[in-house]
């Protein structure tokens, strides 16, 4: 699926984060601490190399909702942005928590002059955040800031699972039409 509003493209795809060639920068669900994790962190570790572990090791720890840039390392791409979502039930209020892991990754990819992003589904997975509405947020933010950038022409949410692509296409149709 795939929709191009004020000039930037938005789609969602099934795929792994860690293999998105095409993007300039993709965005880790990042642990905290910064370091390899399970998940979308550990994916995206693994394939990096322990370079990008080194470089993120001085600026942990980071909080829920910020946002700190990489290097790629051995990735396809150039940047990695490492965003901490929120725990659900734990960290309040956390869809404003959520929004702002969008937001800052998305401005940190406009001061970087970043033309391409993927992101993953944040805090959805052992953070335990409802795919549905993670996604309302996701896309939410994503709509109210479009008309903002200067850099950005496509965002891309890199989905792992049939159902989680699905909940994201639809949500998005909804939020668009």
């Amino acid at each position: 699926m795939k929709k191009t509003i004020s000039g930037v493209t938005v789609e969602c795809v099934k795929g792994n984060i860690a293999a998105q060639a095409d993007v300039t920068a993709i965005v880790n669900a990042a642990n905290a601490q910064l370091r390899m994790g399970g998940g979308v962190a550990g994916a995206i570790h693994r394939a990096a190399g322990p370079g990008l572990e080194e470089e993120c090791r001085p600026l942990a720890p980071i909080k829920p909702g910020e946002a700190v840039i990489t290097g790629g390392h051995n990735l396809p791409n150039c940047y990695v942005i490492h965003c901490l979502g929120p725990v659900f039930g734990q960290d309040k209020p956390e869809d404003k928590l959520l929004a702002d892991c969008y937001y800052n990754a998305l401005k940190l990819a406009e001061e970087y002059k970043i033309d391409s992003i993927a992101f993953p589904a944040i805090s959805t997975g052992a953070f335990g955040y409802p795919i549905e509405e993670a996604a309302e947020v996701a896309f939410r933010t994503i709509m109210e800031n479009i008309p903002k950038f200067q850099y950005i022409k496509r965002i891309r949410f890199v989905l792992y699972s049939d159902s989680d692509l699905d909940i994201h296409e639809k949500t998005f149709s909804r939020l668009v039409s």
